[in-house]
Parts: C-alpha cells; structure tokens; sequence
C-alpha cells in the first residue's frame, strides 16, 4: 500500500534561505518561503546573495555584503550571516561570556550553539551579510526587486556607466577639431613657410589625438554595452516577474499580443546600448562646432548656423507622424504575432477543422496593415534622410562658394576655408542620423508606454502588502456569500454561493456545465478574487495569504492539462522545491506514471516536446496528478482528473489515490459518477449557488426532485 504519508515532507531548504528567515525571525520581520522560491534565480535554481539582500530589504531590513574579519564581529553586530566553506552558511549571534561565539547552524538543528572562534575562523572565507532593522513600516514582501520605478530605476542604478559615455564623447568631439586646425595651420603656416620640422611635430601631434579618439570611441561603446547589459539583467528579470505575477483580472488581449509587448523590451533594450544613443550624445556639440567655425572662418559659420534649423524643423515636422505610425506600427505587429501565437499552438485544430484559409486571410490582412504603414513611415524617414543629406552637401557648396569671396577681400585664408568646409561636415554629421534617431526614439517611446501600461497592471503581489506566513495549513476550506463575475461579463458566475469543508474531508463538487464549478477552483486558487464576501483557508481569507504559500499548500489538477518541454521527471518536479527521486516515483506509482514509463527506455527522463505532444490525454493527466502529488499537500483540488483515462486504468488510480489520502483534504470537480467513490459529501452547484449539500445518497433525492419538477413544468 503506497500512502503520501510515506513521502519525505521536503521543508528542508538551502543554508542560505534557512538562515535568511532565521535571521528575519529573529529581527521580527517576515520572511515567507514562497518569497525566497519567487526570488530564485541562480543557474543552479538557489537564491543568489545580491537577491537574498533584495528579499531582506523588502522584508524592511537594512542589509549589506562585504568582506569581515570575524575578530571584528561584537554583539552589536548581531545576527549575521557568515559564509563558510563548501557554500555553508550560518548565523552569528554575538558572543557568550566565557568568549566563544553564538552560531545558529542550519545543519545541527534549530538551537543556537557555541563555537571556539579558531575553529570558527579555519572554515570563514571572510564574507559576510549584516542587519538591522528598517525604521519604515512601508516595506514590500515580494521576494524579488520592486523598489522604484522598473525601468527609470534601472538606468539610474547605471548612471556612472552613462556619464562616462557621455564624458568620452565630449572629449571624442574635442580631439574631433584636431584635424581641421592640422589642415589650417598646414596651409596657411607649413606649407608658405615650407616649415618641415613644424610638419612632423604637427603630424606626431595630431596623430596621438587620433589614437586617443580611437580608444575613447572603443571604451565608449564599451561602456554602453556595460550599462545596456547591466539594465537588461534587471529589467528583464523584472517584467518577466510582473508576467508570472499578473492578476488574471489584468490580463488583457490574447497571448500573441501580450508575447508582443513583452518582445518590445528588445526594442527599448536596443535603443539604450546602440549608436543611436550616441548620437544625441553628439548632438549638443553642434553648437561647439559651429563656433569654431566662427572663429576660424568668422562669417562663414553663417552657412552651418542656417542649414542647422532647416533639418531640426524637418524632424519637429516628421516627429508626430512618425509617432502615430509607430503606434499603429505595434499594434499591427501584435496582431500579427497573436494570428501567429494562435496558429501554431492549435495547428492540429486548423489542420482537422480546415480553419487554415480563415487564419491565412487573418494573417494576410495583419501583414498588409503593417507592410503599409511600415512604408508610410520609412517614406518619411527616407524623405528627412534625403533632405538631410542635401541640406549637408550643399551647407559645404556654399561655404566654398562664400569663402572664395572672402578669401579674395583679404578676410580668410584657403587653410580656414578647408578647416571650415571640415568643421561643417562634423557639425552636420549628427543631424544626418537625426531621421534615423526619431524613428527609433519613437519607436522606443512606443515600447516603452505599452511595456509601463503592463508593468502597472494589478499583480499578485502589491507594493506595500504583508503577507501573513501559512506554510503548511490544516485543510479547512470556506466559501461565505461570494459573489463572482468574470471581467468583461453581465452576468453573475456566483451569486452568494456558501459551503464549508473541514480538514481531511473529501467533497465532490457537481453541477450542469457553466454552473460555476471551475469558477470555484479558480477563486481557491486566489486567481480571481470575488467581488464580495470572502474565500477561506483555515479561517483566513487567502486574500491576506503569500499566494505562493497559497498554492504550495494545494496540489491542482486543472481541467486544462498543461505539460512543459523537458522530462516527465521536470514535469513532476515543477512548482516543488527539491523534491527527492523517491518522491517523485512514489507520486508517479499513485497517479498511474510508472503504468506506461515502465516498458520505456527513457522512463522518467523521456523528453516530452511542447504541452506533451505525443502523450495519450490519459497519460498527460497521470503526469499532471503525479505533480500535484510530489509535495504531499494538506489540499488536493482536482477538475475532472481522470477524464482521458480508460476505465481500467482510472480504477487503479482511484484506488491508489484513495489509500494515499486519507488525512487529506480532497475537492474534485466531476460530471464521473466513478471518482464519487473517493467522496463522502457532495456539493451540487446551480446557477452559482448551492443546490443540495450532504452524503452522495442525496444525488438520488436530488435528481428525483428534477424529473418531479420537470413532470410538472410539461404539464
């Protein structure tokens, strides 16, 4: 007889997270499991030491790594982390009187013990994580990095890096104006003089700011990509967070669009670590040049002063057109990606119902919407680009046609009019990628308002919101007056819809299609949230529940089966923490796995492509009964579990699956009249309400009191 009982409980966690809560605890914070699990990710799936400080700082502790000397660590002091070799890591609690220091050691148990500091100082690598306790009561119990702005406070984190960009292309313009005086000075001094000696110190001169302008131009780029890296690690794992912790209520549009607007982070990522960036950097030495241009060539700077505005008014002109095509430009493009997302996700649908021309015309019409307006757009970039170009060429016709007149009053020299004809090329060389730098910053604009609408959507986890810890739970599960009504929708799913389930009891829940059912799988699982009246869990609203907590405490089975790419044994293992080879067989021998692994070669690591093509639905079930399974959870919700299996094999499943709960609280929603033998209550769900609650006999009272009402209503 297999019983979840036998499973290990799996609560041990790594030495870091252990003496992190340790540490919390000990402080008077909170520090729930469920956000250090949110906030893991290393390569190996632990939590790294600067995201350990982010959950500690969320918790509203002050933290900060270092290197310390343990001679320098005093009661004051006082809880540390210290870290050992071999990636051990415990607590240091001062120090007892006779001088030995206070540890709490994950490894030997929950009790503080003491440890001679020479043994203590052999195995200390010399890091280590001190606290204290914020004074501010506004703290975020997220487990992962909030604070601030999601993108803006990125950038500022990489503030040092832009500067420096910024400073190098300062310097980079200025050495830029050594070879237009090299020219000039050649002209009008070397060359009338025949001054050789003059010559070579010039050219030696010149050609060491050359190379200095040559390793600042590497060491800018350098910089950019630093800073772009920097900020994509961060506001990339950010978005992906907001992702995974939206409110079902927030979600909005189909997957494809929402794909699409995630995937505009690659636009706004580019925009901040390519040449665009330093071209507005450029940019402000316009002025700088043209200066000198007056200084050298005096009236000539008038030519360069005049063609600056003509293409600075053409890009103010082009910068709402440019905009608004941008804007439809991204909404095409989701569209697009949604016919695309959809068509390769149901590919065997289009194929079986012959539905390819309806998503081809879909996709036809997408495609020309944004082929046309994409040509709008590169119509007006190209028309700015050419005028642009033609604003530059003849900006140095003019200089030379000017300068000649100049030069034949006695007001110049042919060494001005080369460096001045040189200086207005520079000058204007920003301005030539002026067309190109408003298409992407509009681009980028773009980007940037859809990813912000997405990143201020309602999520699971709100600034501000503390959590009350409830790793394990006893199972009671209550429903009071809740009244539920899907988005966008008249009418009520739920209407004032009451029942109590007490720990370890197991309950069916039936009732006609759209009754609610799956509606209440869903507000337990906190991925709606009723309008009114309150879900339960052990007496607490799970609304003021970690909803990793929530969920960790609940093993689901949705009617919808959803496999991952990767092994059955990834499978099983997904959502749990560390689950142990045997766990994994035991849940698989209970679900009916090991029913068709048995007589594979691969067994539990045979590799399953994208949502578990090539399984049987029965087969994809078992894996999705094995997964709920694999942690032993006080709470078993299952919808329609063995739908897809045959009978033979869904009567072995149920009389495993009765055996290894029987301290289990079990909620299965079912039109099977077999899985009614795992219940001993039933509750029937009608209109959103309860119907009829009591033992399974009272089905047959309850379907006679039907045809009664059904005999009357015909007659």
């Amino acid at each position: 007889m297999i019983d979840l009982r036998s499973l290990t409980k799996r609560t041990d966690l790594p030495d870091l997270e252990t003496c992190l809560i340790h540490v919390a605890s000990s402080l008077e914070r909170s520090i729930s499991v469920a956000s250090l699990q949110a906030a893991r990710s290393g390569v190996s799936g632990n939590l790294t030491i600067p995201h350990a400080i982010q959950v500690a700082q969320n918790a509203g502790l002050q933290a900060g790594y270092g290197a310390w000397t343990l001679s320098s660590f005093d009661n004051t002091l006082a809880p540390a982390l210290l870290f050992l070799k071999d990636d051990r890591v415990v607590v240091f609690h001062g120090r007892s009187t006779s001088g030995r220091v206070l540890i709490y050691d994950p490894s030997l148990g929950d009790e503080i013990g003491e440890v001679f500091e020479n043994n203590l100082q052999d195995v200390y690598t010399g890091y280590a994580i001190v606290f204290r306790r914020s004074q501010s009561e506004d703290t975020k119990n997220s487990g992962y990095p909030t604070a601030g702005h999601w993108f803006w406070s990125a950038m500022a984190a990489n503030r040092w890096s832009y500067f420096q960009v910024v400073l190098a292309a300062s310097i980079a313009n200025l050495l830029g104006l050594s070879t237009s005086v090299f020219i000039m000075v050649v002209y009008d001094r070397v060359l009338p003089n025949e001054a050789k000696e003059s010559l070579i110190a010039l050219t030696i001169g010149v050609g060491l700011a050359l190379l200095f302008d040559f390793a600042l131009k590497l060491l800018r780029a350098g910089f950019i990509d630093q800073a772009g890296q920097k900020a994509d690690l961060i506001i990339g794992r950010r978005i992906f967070n907001q992702l995974v912790d939206l409110r079902m209520t927030s979600r909005t549009g189909s997957t494809g669009a929402m794909a699409s607007t995630v995937r505009e982070f690659e636009t706004l990522r580019e925009f901040f670590t390519s040449a665009t960036l330093v071209a507005l950097v450029d940019l402000p030495f316009i002025g700088l040049f043209i200066f000198v241009i007056y200084l050298v060539g005096g009236p000539l700077a008038l030519v360069p002063a005049l063609a600056v505005p003509v293409v600075l008014m053409t890009g103010l002109i082009a910068q709402p057109i440019l905009s608004r095509l941008a804007e439809q430009n991204f909404s095409d493009g989701q569209s697009k990606q949604s016919v695309l997302v959809e068509t390769v996700s149901g590919l065997e649908t289009i194929k079986t119902t012959a539905a390819a021309q309806q998503m081809r015309a879909r996709w036809e019409d997408a495609l020309e919407r944004q082929s046309s307006h994409g040509v709008r757009s590169r119509a007006v970039t190209q028309f700015a680009l050419n005028l642009t170009g033609f604003t530059q060429q003849a900006a140095q016709v003019l200089i030379v046609f000017y300068g000649v007149f100049l030069i034949a009053d006695g007001h110049g020299s042919m060494g001005a009019l080369i460096a001045s004809v040189m200086l207005t090329g520079r000058a204007l060389a920003p301005l030539g990628q002026l067309a190109q730098t408003l298409t992407r910053i509009n681009q980028a604009r773009s980007a940037f308002k859809n990813l912000n609408a997405l990143m201020n959507a309602t999520n699971e986890r709100p600034q501000g919101q503390k959590w009350i810890r409830r790793p394990e739970c006893q199972g009671q599960i209550t429903f009071r007056n809740v009244e539920f009504t899907y988005p966008e929708q008249a009418d009520a799913t739920l209407s004032g819809l009451s029942f109590d389930i007490k720990p370890g009891e197991k309950v069916a829940i039936l009732g006609p299609i759209g009754s609610g059912k799956s509606t209440v799988t869903r507000l337990l699982l906190g991925l709606y949230q009723p309008q009114s009246g309150s879900v339960m869990l052990d007496g607490v609203d799970i609304r003021q529940l970690d909803p990793g907590d929530l969920r960790r405490n609940i093993g689901t089975v949705l009617q919808d089966i959803w496999l991952f790419s990767g092994s059955i044994r990834d499978n099983i293992a997904s959502g749990s923490t560390r689950p142990r080879d045997r766990d994994i067989i035991e849940a698989g021998k209970i679900a009916g796995v090991e029913d068709f692994t048995a007589d594979r070669s691969g067994g539990y690591d045979l590799i399953l492509s994208e949502r578990g093509e090539g399984l049987s639905g029965g087969q994809r079930q078992s894996i999705a009964l094995a997964r709920a399974l694999v942690t032993r959870p006080p709470i078993l919700l299952l919808d329609e579990p063995t739908s897809a299996m045959d009978v033979k094999t869904e009567a072995k499943v149920i009389d495993r699956l009765k055996k290894a709960t029987t301290d289990t609280t079990m909620v299965i929603v079912t039109h099977r009249t077999s899985l009614l033998s795992l219940v001993d209550r039933v509750i029937v769900i009608e209109n959103g309400q309860v119907s009829a609650d009591g033992p399974k006999s009272i089905l047959t009272n309850h379907t006679l009191a039907q045809r009664r009402h059904l005999n009357v209503a015909a007659s």
